[in-house]
């Protein structure tokens, strides 16, 4: 579908019903990192340094900890449904659907895990309305990193099948150690920049 634009500030208008998860590879001029939520386009504000050193420390070190079979990769969307296309700070995923460097999104059923960066424009996306619709989607661990005093906190999730809803299974302050989705041990103070901690 062709998009309507406001002439005085060139945003996309929405059509009735809102946007559709396909609209994401069509809309001209959109943004990088543009999400759809709800039907609604996200537009993500420019990036603090802590946000960009957690994804990349992320990005990095779970790829060799992760099995074989499995993908990491960051910052790309997932199809949840028709009317959702959020796209994650990291996923881990199923490498099978990882078929083509053209692609520009992955089925939320093939993702293991879905980690993000809060931000203080995405503290209410990231610690209430993604969490439900990955859970309701099927993904079965959610982490959730938040900057505190400068350090890394992250917030683990498991999804509980009889709910279909996320429930916090800890919280790791220095070290990240559990053995579910698979063994991670990662030490959580080296997320730095070379002139030491971030603020």
């Amino acid at each position: 579908m062709g998009a309507l634009m406001n002439p005085e500030h060139s945003w996309p208008i929405p059509p009735p019903g809102g946007w559709t998860a396909d609209d994401l590879d069509t809309l001209p001029n959109l943004p990088p990192h543009t999400e759809l939520i709800d039907g609604s386009l996200v537009f993500v504000s420019p990036q603090t340094l802590f946000h960009s050193t957690v994804v990349d420390f992320f990005n990095w070190h779970l790829r060799p900890l992760v099995p074989e079979g499995l993908e990491v990769l960051r910052e790309f969307t997932i199809d949840i449904d028709r009317r959702n296309r959020p796209e994650p700070d990291v996923i881990v995923c199923r490498e099978d659907v990882v078929t083509d460097l053209a692609q520009t999104r992955l089925p939320a059923e093939a993702v293991l895990l879905a980690i993000e960066v809060v931000s203080p424009e995405s503290i209410d996306r990231d610690r209430e309305t993604k969490p439900v619709k990955y859970a309701r989607a099927g993904i079965p661990h959610y982490w959730r990193v938040e900057n505190t005093d400068g350090r890394a906190v992250v917030y683990v999730f498991e999804r509980e099948p009889v709910s279909r809803a996320y429930v916090a299974s800890g919280i790791f302050h220095d070290r990240l150690k559990v053995s579910v989705p698979f063994t991670v041990d990662l030490d959580l103070t080296a997320i730095t920049t070379k002139r030491g901690r971030l603020r």
